[in-house]
């Protein structure tokens, strides 16, 4: 069966996504419903980043040169399907352990491989006209909403095992719609990953900038990602009004990514996109590091739509102008590599951070956005640096 290739996109995205949101909210609380320390959490969810930085790039490249993405991808997604599956008979912190790390070893190349399909290899176009990347996007992050809210309504605090079935379901529904996807055109040579393309790309001081910034701006969820859903829960949130808040902060994202992120980028340029994004950090976390109040919570979820899909648009168009398409895919994975190091870096500290200061930790998130505010101030500029 064919459909138009952007309706393709689209159905593996939001399967991708709506797994993403029915699980990743949820899984800090799964592991303490199995008797975990906050410290093992943060030892398991830092573990399991450091393990999508190895697999991300490595799975990635081997997709690349065998010229054949779509079965790597659908593999990809078979195989953390059924690790969703194993932690429920997983009942140590070390089963734990290990499943979680299959997993993230299985997911972490899907979303990359993804956006080489849609972005760099077919570029889907829909009656003649180039389809924007924002759009499939946009409508991942909206099914990301979906798969959290029904999670939310299915779970309660003591049973967590709608999560791992739905999780599961979804990345099921995955691999098999990565078989609507259109065919991968392949090119005259596959070569080796070069690495004086990637000593090119990293001489340019306007793009190492960027990495910096967008590293300490996505790195500062961290303690939010993690201890938020507990911090929240242990203050009397209902599970259902956690779904809700977390769900606003992607509803503000799908807003950002498909309406308002392009109207901004064009009004402030990618430098003051690149401030907004690091203004609106400080701001979010220095609230939530002195509140539970639902209402003030509420007020600051929405702002996750400038410190994650703002920058994120940012930092796609500030690759678009500095990056040769020829390294177009090294250029992404740096990007994905320089974030999520210094996450997971984060991740693991923030547990400690946690135990010892509960909210006051979200005070250190905010002061890496400070530290990221002259970064991107020299670092999202036009031209070559």
């Amino acid at each position: 069966m064919r459909i138009p290739a952007p309706i393709a996109y689209i159905v593996v995205y939001v399967a991708l996504y709506a797994a993403f949101g029915a699980a990743s909210p949820f899984w800090p609380k799964f592991f303490e419903t199995r008797a975990l320390a906050s410290q093992q959490i943060g030892l398991i969810l830092a573990a399991a980043m450091l393990t999508r930085l190895v697999s991300g790039p490595l799975v990635a490249m081997l997709g690349d040169r065998l010229g054949s993405l779509r079965p790597v991808l659908a593999a990809c997604a078979a195989v953390a399907a059924s690790a969703a599956v194993a932690l429920l008979w997983a009942d140590t912190f070390w089963l734990l352990l290990v499943v979680a790390l299959a997993q993230a070893a299985a997911l972490a190349p899907t979303t990359s491989i993804a956006d080489a399909l849609s972005v760099n290899t077919v570029r889907p176009r829909l009656a003649g006209r180039p389809f924007e990347y924002g759009w499939i996007r946009g409508a991942a992050s909206a099914a990301f909403v979906l798969g959290t809210l029904i999670a939310g309504q299915l779970v309660s605090p003591a049973d967590l095992t709608p999560v791992i079935w739905m999780n599961a379901a979804f990345l099921i529904a995955a691999t098999g719609a990565t078989a609507l996807l259109p065919g991968q055109a392949r090119s005259q040579r596959s070569p080796p990953f070069a690495v004086s393309e990637m000593k090119a790309l990293i001489s340019l001081s306007q793009f190492r900038m960027m990495i910096i910034a967008s590293a300490l701006i996505y790195g500062s969820h961290a303690v939010h990602d993690v201890f938020a859903v507990i911090r929240w829960s242990d203050a009397g949130i209902s599970t259902s009004t956690i779904s809700f808040l977390w769900s606003e902060a992607v509803v503000a994202e799908v807003l950002v990514f498909m309406l308002a992120g392009p109207a901004l980028l064009d009004r402030f340029g990618v430098r003051g996109a690149a401030v907004l994004a690091a203004a609106a950090g400080i701001v979010r976390w220095s609230v939530a590091g002195v509140t539970t109040s639902v209402l003030l919570l509420s007020l600051i979820q929405p702002l996750h739509g400038l410190t994650f899909a703002l920058l994120h648009l940012a930092c796609m168009r500030m690759m678009g102008m500095l990056v040769a398409a020829s390294v177009a895919a090294t250029a992404q994975a740096l990007y994905a590599f320089g974030s999520g190091l210094l996450t997971a870096v984060l991740i693991y500290l923030s547990g400690a951070l946690y135990a010892s200061y509960a909210g006051a930790a979200f005070f250190c998130m905010a002061a890496l956005c400070v530290v990221a505010l002259p970064f991107a101030w020299f670092g999202f500029a036009n031209g070559r640096g």
